[in-house]
């Protein structure tokens, strides 16, 4: 993925990213423009306070010249921020409606918008330009839409794969455990490879169906359109309207964010 254009301060020093998630929260390192040393931890180590541990020992030998993140769980937000404190004395910036600089927000409630959603529309916008379509593939699949003025507008939630198939696997007396993977054919002759083509071909013309109506209401024929997160992967291979999946897209708009953070983090370009 090549920048649309630079940071505004990419000679700066290292960069400690976190993107807090339900059930794992990524950690990043970024240095200049280039996130590195990537890795996971299980979210829980935070609200048992063993989140200084797994910090020190992620960062062995680097000490952040700034740390940002954002989160969806907000009781493990503090314990970062004092672990942070307590390791290197830095302040954590935090990403939230508040604090976005580089989109706008025409949006009626913008508190509701999960902060890791902001941090993939910031991405596509960069790099992408506007309008642009960010699709994360986690628990939950999520669209989240910048329009042509480069304003975050909005988004589509679905169920995610493994959420789905499980559901199945539960409520069901006959219906077993998949694996989700590609299956050649759309006609299933056993009873797994009939789920599995119901969640990866049906998600698929999901995918496109959706894609397809947000070009027509944004009246936008030309609509980049980047994927992201654990089936990104597999589901974008037969989309040709999925241009890029990028794994690190949330870390990189994360990284944006604190990067463009002169003046400070305490309002946003534009909120409507």
């Amino acid at each position: 993925m090549s920048a649309k254009a630079s940071h505004k301060n990419p000679s700066a020093g290292p960069v400690l990213l976190a993107d807090i998630g339900n059930t794992h929260t990524h950690l990043g390192l970024a240095h200049g423009d280039r996130i590195v040393r990537l890795t996971h931890v299980p979210t829980g180590a935070w609200l048992r306070r063993e989140g200084k541990t797994l910090l020190a020992d992620y960062c062995r030998g680097i000490t952040p010249e700034m740390v940002a993140c954002c989160s969806v769980v907000p009781p493990a937000t503090p314990w970062l921020e004092k672990a942070v404190s307590d390791l290197w004395g830095r302040e954590t910036f935090e990403l939230t409606e508040r604090t976005v600089t580089e989109i706008g927000i025409d949006y009626p409630h913008p508190k509701s918008i999960g902060p890791d959603r902001l941090a993939n529309a910031i991405a596509v916008c960069h790099f992408y330009g506007a309008p642009a379509l960010a699709v994360d593939f986690g628990t939950a699949v999520t669209f989240d839409i910048v329009n042509a003025k480069g304003d975050y507008v909005g988004g589509i939630i679905t169920p995610g794969l493994s959420a789905m198939t499980s559901y199945l696997h539960e409520k069901t007396a006959l219906l077993p455990a998949i694996e989700i993977r590609e299956i050649p054919t759309c006609i299933g002759k056993n009873t797994q490879d009939a789920m599995t083509i119901g969640a990866v071909h049906g998600y698929r013309g999901m995918i496109r169906t959706l894609i397809a109506e947000l070009k027509k209401e944004l009246r936008a024929p030309r609509l980049p359109v980047v994927a992201t997160g654990g089936y990104a992967e597999l589901i974008a291979a037969k989309i040709t309207e999925i241009g890029c999946v990028e794994q690190k897209l949330t870390l990189m708009g994360l990284l944006l964010a604190v990067r463009n953070q002169t003046p400070p983090a305490s309002q946003s370009r534009r909120k409507r």
